[in-house]
């Protein structure tokens, strides 16, 4: 049996995020949709039904008997039993979402995201699903205490040195992690360090909070829950309730709280983002489906910032700003609360970053992590300078 991960219409509203991945490579919690989702069905591997650019990236795999799962949908003990009771031809459904369904390779070729055309199941229990790039952080605590339980049921942690104090029993280092002369507070949720991951002197960390592999916390950092700090990334000064997709860098001091970052971002020095308006009114955010600013509910709400999106020191990000990919933010002053994909500048004004240079730095990023920047790459971030046209009339 084939597992194959589609995404639904929220894959708009998840947007800028959603323009270099499909929904369920989203990482929440500990790990990414598709990864939990592989994790819950003994690690089978997943595949991906997407947009056509992102295709050749994140393949589509088919067999004679396949389960489609929305990509934006988190798997529970509930959800799988049910998932993984449904019969050739049968589709899992709560109100009109589609949440699974069961086709053979004809019928994934055919397939339709619509409840209607099938033979409805209804789920009538709760789940987890993302629909907006807010809920990344916002549902990131129920995410992260599941990803733990799953990850750590029946094991035992590694060892870390003396020089650590642990409060609580939710702790569980993988082995190969690294901490030394720093606080581990467990009673507000779980910490979980992975594999190749080090915990620098002086770091104060409370959870519920994930270090995923090869991830590094900078001496004298102070981290709040409910934070993620996906694979190969950097982190140091304050960071609160956020998540970091995978090989970010918010390497020094500042303020990064109630926000998510995509993959390749980086975050310049004393760099501060407001998570909370000076009136305390609901903050709003772009919504690229709706071309206009969106009311998210939230008196909380800081930065979403794009793969491949970047900052110069000292940039102050006002409540509730979207950055785009690969855009690159600079100099005094606040820049406007949504920055366009492949925007160069500032509050000063932005002016075109061309896709020769945007290539030429993600080469030179992409080396100093052992990564090849291929064609593959290139092809995804011309379609989307290409969708994202509209939004640069500088």
């Amino acid at each position: 049996m084939r597992i194959i991960l589609f995404d639904d219409p929220s894959r708009e509203c998840l947007l800028p995020l959603t323009y270099t991945r499909p929904v369920a490579d989203l990482r929440i919690g500990i790990l990414t949709i598709s990864e939990k989702w592989a994790k819950r069905f003994s690690d089978q591997p997943v595949s991906f039904k997407t947009v056509d650019y992102l295709q050749p990236k994140f393949p589509l795999q088919i067999d004679a008997d396949n389960l489609l799962i929305n990509g934006s949908v988190c798997p529970d003990e509930g959800l799988c039993s049910a998932v993984n009771g449904l019969k050739s031809g049968e589709a899992l459904v709560q109100d009109e979402l589609l949440i699974a369904l069961r086709l053979d390779a004809e019928g994934v070729q055919s397939f339709e995201n619509d409840s209607k055309s099938y033979k409805s199941i209804t789920y009538e229990h709760d789940f987890v699903k993302i629909s907006y790039p807010e809920d990344l952080f916002k549902l990131n605590d129920i995410e992260l205490r599941k990803d733990f339980k799953l990850l750590t049921s029946g094991r035992t942690s590694a060892s870390i040195d003396h020089t650590n104090t642990i409060l609580g029993d939710d702790f569980f280092a993988e082995e190969g992690a690294v901490a030394y002369c720093s606080t581990f507070n467990t009673l507000e949720g779980p910490i979980y360090l992975a594999k190749n991951t080090q915990v620098w002197e002086g770091s104060h960390i409370r959870g519920s909070f994930a270090l995923c592999e090869n991830s590094q916390v900078k001496m004298g950092s102070k981290i709040y829950g409910a934070t993620t700090i996906g694979p190969h990334c950097r982190v140091g000064g304050e960071v609160s309730n956020s998540v970091l997709q995978a090989y970010s860098s918010k390497g020094h001091e500042g303020f990064l709280g109630n926000s998510v970052l995509g993959e390749w971002c980086n975050i310049g020095a004393d760099t501060n983002n407001s998570n909370l308006k000076n009136n305390y009114a609901e903050v709003r955010l772009w919504d690229y489906k709706k071309q206009s600013f969106r009311k998210t509910g939230l008196q909380f709400c800081g930065l979403i910032m794009a793969d491949h999106a970047k900052c110069g020191i000292n940039t102050m990000f006002n409540t509730g700003t979207v950055v785009g990919v690969s855009a690159n933010v600079f100099g005094a002053g606040y820049p406007r609360n949504f920055v366009p994909d492949f925007a160069w500048g500032g509050a000063q004004g932005y002016e075109v970053y061309a896709l020769n240079k945007v290539f030429e730095t993600a080469e030179l990023v992409y080396q100093r992590r052992n990564r090849t920047f291929d064609q593959t790459e290139k092809d995804i971030l011309s379609k989307v300078f290409e969708l994202t046209e509209q939004h640069r009339r500088f």
